[in-house]
């Protein structure tokens, strides 16, 4: 399978999730590292492997080692971190926002690749996630970087189609078995 073998996955009911997801990979105005780095790091945070399997190898050839490595980074550190700060986020106690979190996240001081690429990709990770307190840094961190919304936007579009890709296909897949 490949881009097109997943859209051609996808059931009728879920025609406009073709069309999403040829608009957001197939015209994004997004530079391929930014692009394919995006779609590597939300394929992983969606947890499908029907979708990882079919996007990774696309992603491999439109990446540098770095950034194909830097991207996969990004998913394992920023699912870390986006459970630990939704968690303190939800919890009615805010004393457990001034405690340390003891977490570490090396990859931090030299991710590979231009920081603002790890960003973006740690951003789209966090749309994936739902951690609103994550968004808001890495979003911040963006825009300080000169990044536009446009862009920003762009990632955290490619994240909704993704997931929500995943989603239809990991499900297809079970009720299919029935």
């Amino acid at each position: 399978m490949s881009l097109d073998s997943l859209k051609s996955a996808l059931p009728d009911y879920a025609k406009d999730l073709r069309l999403n997801l040829d608009a957001v990979i197939g015209r994004s105005g997004l530079s391929a590292q930014r692009l394919w780095g995006t779609v590597l790091a939300t394929a992983i945070a969606a947890r499908s492997p029907i979708v990882l399997r079919e996007l990774a190898p696309q992603a491999r050839a439109h990446l540098s080692p770095e950034a194909y490595t830097a991207a996969r980074s990004a998913a394992a550190g920023t699912t870390m971190t986006n459970v630990f700060h939704r968690t303190r986020h939800l919890l009615s106690d805010p004393a457990y926002g001034g405690l340390r979190a003891g977490l570490r996240t090396n990859v931090l001081a030299d991710p590979g690749v231009d920081r603002a690429d790890f960003e973006l990709w740690a951003f789209a990770v966090s749309a994936v996630n739902g951690c609103g307190a994550c968004l808001d840094a890495h979003e911040r961190t963006l825009r300080g970087a000169g990044m536009t919304r446009e862009t920003v936007q762009e990632a955290f579009r490619i994240a909704a189609v993704i997931q929500a890709v995943a989603t239809t296909l990991d499900a297809e897949a079970v009720l299919a078995a029935e």
